[in-house]
């Protein structure tokens, strides 16, 4: 439950970064957002982002050592691994969305005009040279917090689902009561 408590968290964190300013945009006459508040947003987006995926990743590593090792369970999901992976679904994100952000700073504005209503990597359309590294980077970090993570949770429900279906009825049950919740 510590895992889906801070997928909660994580979810009412991130939700606060976008309506917020959503609702402000919408009762105003006018829509303006300083150049530092969006590099802001865009970094607590992301990295919110990549954040969830990881938890979720998180979760379905807990529900395939609990239905496919439960023997093993105590041993490998102590409260120290759990912790690891909290600090780690947190951290590492944040890490990999800094680096663009801090490099973006003292960047210098073509355009003042953002068309959108999150600040996000489009921000790039606002300066006077196109970032190709950045982009390139933008590219790998999607592939390490969204593919990743989606692939490795695939992996772990099909594993789930492979030795539940040579299970019988009653382990097909508690692996569904188990997992559904998550899915």
């Amino acid at each position: 439950y510590v895992l889906i408590a801070a997928l909660l968290i994580n979810s009412v964190v991130y939700s606060t970064v976008f309506y917020p300013k959503l609702l402000i945009d919408f009762l105003s006459d006018k829509q303006i957002i300083t150049y530092s508040a969006c590099l802001f947003q865009w970094f607590i987006f992301y990295s919110l982002a990549g954040s969830e995926f990881l938890l979720l990743a998180a979760m379905s590593y807990d529900r395939y050592v609990s239905i496919c090792k439960p023997l093993q369970y105590p041993t490998i999901m102590r409260k120290k691994t759990v912790i690891m992976f909290l600090v780690l679904a947190w951290l590492v994100p944040f890490c990999k969305i800094a680096g663009p952000i801090v490099q973006n700073v003292n960047k210098k504005l073509c355009k003042f005009i953002f068309k959108g209503i999150i600040c996000n990597s489009t921000v790039h359309k606002l300066h006077c040279v196109e970032p190709r590294i950045e982009k390139i980077y933008g590219l790998i970090v999607f592939v390490n917090l969204l593919i990743i993570p989606v692939l490795f949770i695939l992996f772990t429900y099909t594993r789930i689902f492979i030795i539940t279906y040579r299970s019988c009825r009653e382990v097909r049950r508690k692996a569904a009561q188990t997992c559904l919740p998550h899915l």
